[in-house]
């Protein structure tokens, strides 16, 4: 996973294969990202980069943040995410300061996507959790609700019971997607299926654990 890049979801559609089959790909604006600071074994424990996405409006930072990116010699980043790595490879290699774009990735590699999947608000078991309804005829009054909760003996509901609630709004990460087309001039990282999240919704793209 030691290359990485942060993107924006523009939304999905379709392109053909080498053998001329329309398959849907999802569009990302990938980038472009900067290194704003790197993080070494020797001084912190861990080794990753720190890379800043989108400039933001001088009067939404602190002095802070300002002073961060002032250091690194890049504008004040609106969003800022660290990748880890591994010593010599991918990110490892970039200097503080550096520019990262969608060409860090190729045609035919393999990613994981991270990002926030849509909200959905408050939701029932069937919605939620794929349930089956009850009966809606002969006089049947039980149509979307739970069900029996517990077992008779204890008499409670045991932990990570399938209950209504809260739907979507979760870090969610799709593995392995193939990258369909790179297009670095605009910044454009093209790949096949889905990825989490409405459309605009930050993404976190990486070099999949699959492909080692």
């Amino acid at each position: 996973m030691s290359r990485g890049i942060l993107g924006r979801k523009l939304g999905m559609t379709q392109m053909f294969d080498e053998a001329g089959r329309a398959v849907a790909v999802t569009v990302i604006q990938a980038g472009p990202c900067w290194v704003v600071a790197k993080r070494t074994p020797e001084k912190h424990q861990y080794r990753a980069v720190q890379l800043g996405f989108e400039e933001a409006r001088p009067n939404r930072v602190t002095k802070a943040e300002a002073g961060h990116a002032q250091k690194a010699g890049v504008p004040v980043p609106r969003v800022l995410r660290e990748f880890r790595t591994e010593e010599g490879k991918g990110l490892d290699t970039l200097e503080v300061g550096a520019e990262v774009r969608a060409d860090i990735f190729q045609v035919g590699d393999r990613v994981d996507v991270t990002g926030i999947t849509k909200g959905k608000g408050f939701a029932g078991v069937i919605k939620r959790w794929n349930f089956a309804r009850g009966p809606m005829s002969h006089g049947s009054m039980y149509h979307r609700r739970v069900g029996a909760l517990n077992a008779t003996g204890p008499a409670r509901v045991f932990k990570g019971r399938k209950m209504p609630g809260r739907m979507g709004g979760k870090r969610r990460t799709v593995q392995s997607l193939q990258v369909m087309q790179v297009d670095p001039e605009r910044n454009l990282l093209v790949v096949k299926g889905a990825v989490p999240g409405p459309r605009r919704g930050l993404l976190l793209i990486r070099e999949s654990v699959r492909a080692r």
